[in-house]
């Protein structure tokens, strides 16, 4: 007995290794970028480099606010992330660091934690960000990334739209002058918190938000080269300074402006790995759902990337390096990273020749935060104009056309994204985008558990048809042809299907055609197994014809194929493998085994397909 247990040990062991060594990844691709680099190539990535970094550092800003938190949090991001990610990424142009949906899904999470962590956020971010790094990691080894063709674009769609309805609630309270207001964590306690104090608003700072609003659309429209969120910055700032002169009669002086920070604000240390068994139910999921946002966004901008530039895409590759800028941006002041689309391709569009280029960009932003640490530049922003900022890109996440094919595309489609948004208004966001997915799964499930079951016969004449076509069953003999998925959520209707069809008392064979049975699991071969067992109860034989070479691998190792073939002597067979040359031949010989059972001497059987009827083989 023990010696059966150290051998199926192995056996997993074995199994569970193969899968590991799927997810091959290079340590260190980098390296092959040095080789012929020369100047020109250089300046190119330079010249990038800064483009990138005068649209990032703003944004960076941005998504701290969007988070809850400092400044410093989203530019270290922007420079660690940023540095990090192209050593590791197979894609040349990747530009990482902090995201919208990331970083507002940190802030959702902090609205609704325990006292312990919402109140130490210095020390529960890097821990987060550290373990998030690690699930990216380990699931670029075993290809996680294959799962998310299950993630339909219906959840995306309507978490990404409840998400920027959130960002609108959170920020909107800024812009109106309203930041002591206590808000809480979902849309309907932020928008009801907004109505209650709605006498309170300001407005000097709802002046400066409404113009940084607008300004924010109409150079998106009008001047699309320019580093939009640096200008506005920019200009506001200069505006709210003269605003606040005496000459001008200095009504915005209460204005509230944002925090600088200095190199003492800067941690450079171990993420608190020992407070994570006291937390470990409580980060769980948001340490997934910041792995699960960032390897999606990552795939995204791969493909999207790839298919301007020609490059091979590898999105393992591409995930261990989102994992590996999250783990060096956990020891500093630093938000989640991960691959930014619109820096991407604005690095691509800048003229990047090589992956150094997000590499200079990462530099760049190491010398703003010793700029903003060494004066005191940050706090000329107002606090408004950021939040404006954010608010307008949060609009600009609406998009109609996803929406419009969303809702017009299948009732399913139209309940997913609904429900979806409204889990994201209602639950913290790294709770909603899983629900989302449960519920796509769930839909995809009971649709594709529905294998197709079709009885059939044989005529006179030796043609193959189906049940009840001008054609009554061959005297004793079923042939069920079995069509579609056979995992787990399948295996009891097909059961209960085949098991109906046995029950017939004038039965004597049943075979099953499972030429195009698919993703045969365990559930499934326990359902074979005891259809196996029910046919022989009843006196009936069992024969499987059109078996794929994986269908009777997966039978023979779990030792069901002994069950099906236990009363073949040496040249019989009750399982018949599909032949691709002629593959009608496996059921004729399933029918002359069928006639050798019942004791028939006519062993000359052919098999035809007519038009009238799909082949079933």
């Amino acid at each position: 007995m023990a010696n059966h247990w150290t051998i199926q040990a192995k056996y997993g062991l074995k199994a569970l290794g193969n899968f590991l060594s799927q997810g091959m990844i290079d340590p260190l691709p980098i390296r092959h970028a040095f080789k012929g680099y020369s100047k020109q190539s250089a300046s190119k990535d330079i010249k990038a480099a800064l483009d990138v970094a005068l649209v990032g550092i703003p944004q960076c800003m941005a998504f701290a606010a969007m988070a809850g938190l400092d400044s410093i949090y989203g530019i270290m991001a922007g420079a660690v992330g940023t540095l990090v990610a192209p050593i590791f990424a197979r894609c040349s142009f990747t530009v990482s660091g902090p995201s919208n949906a990331t970083a507002f899904m940190l802030a959702s999470f902090f609205l609704v934690a325990s006292p312990g962590i919402k109140e130490n956020p210095a020390l529960f971010v890097p821990l987060i960000v550290l373990c998030a790094g690690l699930v990216c990691i380990f699931g670029a080894f075993i290809r996680a990334t294959d799962m998310l063709q299950f993630v339909s674009r219906s959840v995306l769609v309507g978490y990404i739209t409840g998400a920027a309805t959130l960002i609108i609630a959170s920020q909107l309270r800024y812009v109106l002058g309203l930041n002591d207001v206590v808000s809480g964590s979902s849309f309907f306690s932020m928008a009801l918190a907004i109505c209650n104090n709605i006498m309170l608003i300001q407005w000097q700072p709802l002046l400066l938000g409404i113009l940084s609003f607008f300004l924010y659309f109409f150079l998106r429209k009008h001047a699309k080269a320019l580093p939009t969120f640096a200008v506005i910055l920019l200009l506001m700032s200069g505006l709210n300074w003269l605003l606040c002169r005496d000459w001008m009669g200095g009504s915005f002086t209460g204005v509230r402006m944002l925090r600088d920070f200095t190199m003492a604000d800067i941690s450079l240390a171990a993420p608190p790995v020992h407070l994570l068994p006291d937390y470990i139910t409580e980060l769980f999921p948001i340490i997934f759902g910041i792995a699960f946002l960032s390897t999606l966004e990552q795939t995204v901008m791969s493909k999207t990337i790839s298919a301007k530039t020609g490059e091979s895409i590898n999105i393992a590759q591409d995930t261990f390096s989102v994992g590996m800028a999250n783990i060096a941006s956990s020891f500093t002041t630093c938000l989640p990273s991960s691959a930014s689309l619109t820096r991407s391709i604005l690095n691509y569009n800048s003229g990047a020749a090589t992956r150094f280029a997000p590499v200079f960009c990462g530099i760049f932003g190491f010398i703003a935060i010793f700029a903003f640490a060494s004066a005191p530049i940050i706090s000329q922003i107002p606090h408004t104009v950021l939040a404006a900022l954010v608010l307008a890109s949060a609009v600009s996440l609406y998009d109609k056309s996803h929406l419009r094919i969303c809702f017009r595309s299948t009732p399913d489609d139209a309940v997913v994204l609904i429900l979806t948004f409204l889990c994201a208004l209602l639950l913290p966001l790294h709770i909603a985008i899983f629900a989302g997915v449960i519920l796509s799964v769930t839909l995809f499930l009971r649709k594709a558990a529905k294998p197709e079951l079709v009885e059939y016969t044989l005529d006179g004449e030796g043609t193959l048809m189906k049940l009840g076509e001008d054609a009554e069953r061959l005297p004793q003999i079923s042939i069920v042809h079995v069509e579609g998925d056979l995992f787990f959520g399948a295996s009891d209707l097909f059961l209960n299907q085949v098991q109906r069809v046995a029950s017939d008392p004038t039965l004597a064979i049943i075979v099953l055609r499972m030429r195009n049975a698919r993703n045969l699991d365990a559930t499934s071969v326990f359902a074979l197994e005891e259809l196996i067992n029910f046919t022989r109860e009843k006196g009936r034989h069992l024969l499987i014809s059109g078996a794929s070479r994986e269908v009777y691998r997966i039978l023979r190792k779990s030792r069901v194929l002994r069950l099906l073939q236990k009363d073949c002597v040496k040249g019989e067979s009750n399982i018949f493998l599909i032949e691709p040359r002629n593959p009608n031949m496996s059921t004729r010989r399933a029918l002359m085994r069928a006639q050798q059972l019942l004791g028939s001497k006519a062993a000359d059987i052919s098999i035809y397909t007519t038009q009238q009827t799909t082949s079933p083989s």
